[in-house]
């Protein structure tokens, strides 16, 4: 069935898609690799260590949601500019993009920064948790600005037909964040054995490491394409940022849901919050195709819409559509087949890991849905309708999952499996919204 879906995409078309979207999809394998090894790290220090580092990943990219956006908006211009034949300008997206990045990643981080302690008491009732989960954030809050410059950096790479020096770079960075998660979680090679805070601290340094190779490889491929050539224009910071912020805010509403999601398993209990910790960063991995094939997608939408071909930008979103949904049916095959194999790296206990076998079997049978979310949601950003893309995904996460989400769970007492199973109802509604939207086409008129 999978095999079938893959091949009614045309040879052509198919070999430009994956040209396009594999190396994307080995450079963020390297994150969800470093976010498996790093978790298994954490793991060996017990429950609540695991549960605080799960609830603070997703405090931390709630805080950085923000400047997160700046990667749709310089990818949809910078697409747009290379479809119109403009590659002297291509890299002023980037720069427009840098600048908003460093400015807001520099707030960002001094306002959430104090606020950690307060925040987290809020989070979670165990102690350890908020002590663990506090110190983690917060040294990786104190990153914003590089995590902005990495993904401006990312949209443009990816715009530009150059996701390979995306990819490079994201193994480096993530080969560095193993290493010092190694170093300063367990204390090897003369360092101090820092736990939790080590594996904050080990990804924030990762990140600086990651933002100077972007910069080098940038002063090396894309200065004859405008890169740092100039102060970019007011008119051009505008654009950019009236493209971003939806994306920003939208990415806030997403990691805010996670967060609020993690605290309702939590008022469950801190064992299932354990297994949601591992559970959400298992199906991260299963989501790489779709995310990188999201990205190319939404390059390709962008490039096709700059040579003024609305058609053949729509049929690269339901060819990309269908690529997806081929390779996702095969990786959730042994989530549902081996849940145990899968999850018995990451837990320890023996009554934990019984609380994770169900919830993975679901996570599998609904994973080819969230390919279809996925990639007409990246679609849709890479037309530049961000606005629309935010204001469905935060309506049907904040109005409709998280409350039944918290009354099947901690107030009817259903439990992990029931909100796990509600999530995936919850996903192929999504999908549907988002399949509605890119059959009516218009998003083929939104001016970049």
């Amino acid at each position: 069935m999978a095999y079938g879906m893959a091949i009614l995409v045309e040879k052509a078309r198919l070999r430009r898609i994956l040209t396009l979207a594999l190396p994307i999809m080995a450079g963020m394998a390297s994150q969800n690799v470093m976010n498996m090894v790093d978790t298994a790290m954490v793991g060996t220090l017990g429950n609540a260590a695991l549960a605080a580092v799960g609830l603070g990943g997703f405090t931390t990219f709630m805080c950085q949601a923000a400047v997160l956006g700046v990667s749709a908006g310089v990818q949809a211009t910078a697409a747009r500019r290379k479809g119109e034949g403009r590659e002297a300008v291509m890299a002023h997206p980037l720069n427009a993009g840098l600048l908003i990045a460093i400015l807001l990643g520099a707030l960002l981080s001094v306002l959430f920064y104090p606020l950690m302690p307060w925040l987290f008491s809020h989070l979670s009732s165990d102690a350890q948790v908020v002590a663990g989960g506090t110190a983690y954030v917060q040294v990786r809050v104190l990153a914003t600005l590089f995590v902005g410059v990495n993904f401006a950096f990312r949209g443009y790479w990816n715009a530009v037909d150059r996701s390979r020096i995306y990819m490079i770079t994201m193994i480096i960075m993530h080969g560095c964040n193993i290493l010092l998660n190694y170093v300063l979680i367990f204390g090897k090679l003369g360092a101090p054995a820092l736990g939790v805070q080590g594996a904050g601290m080990a990804t924030a340094l990762a990140t600086v490491i990651g933002s100077l190779t972007f910069c080098l490889l940038g002063w090396r491929h894309a200065r004859p394409h405008g890169f740092l050539q100039g102060l970019p224009s007011l008119t051009e910071v505008r654009r950019l940022a009236a493209l971003s912020l939806p994306v920003g805010m939208q990415n806030l509403f997403i990691f805010a849901g996670f967060t609020m999601l993690y605290w309702i398993i939590g008022q469950v209990g801190t064992a299932e919050l354990a297994v949601a910790n591992v559970l959400i960063n298992l199906m991260l991995l299963g989501y790489l195709p779709a995310i990188g094939l999201g990205m190319s997608a939404a390059t390709l939408v962008g490039q096709a819409l700059g040579r003024k071909d609305a058609a053949d930008a729509a049929r690269w979103g339901w060819d990309v559509v269908k690529v997806a949904t081929a390779i996702l049916l095969l990786i959730g095959a042994p989530m549902w087949l081996a849940p145990v194999l899968l999850v018995s790296g990451f837990i320890h206990d023996a009554a934990t890991l019984e609380l994770a076998i169900l919830p993975m079997r679901v996570a599998g049978a609904t994973i080819a849905v969230e390919g279809i979310s996925v990639v007409l949601m990246s679609g849709l950003q890479g037309a530049g309708d961000t606005r629309r893309t935010m204001v469905v995904a935060a309506t049907f996460q904040w109005l409709l999952f998280l409350p039944l989400a918290y009354l099947i769970g901690p107030v009817l007492g259903y439990g992990l499996l029931a909100i796990w199973s509600l999530q995936g109802v919850y996903r192929a509604l999504l999908a549907s919204v988002y399949m509605v939207l890119w059959r009516q086409g218009g998003w083929a008129a939104i001016k970049v």
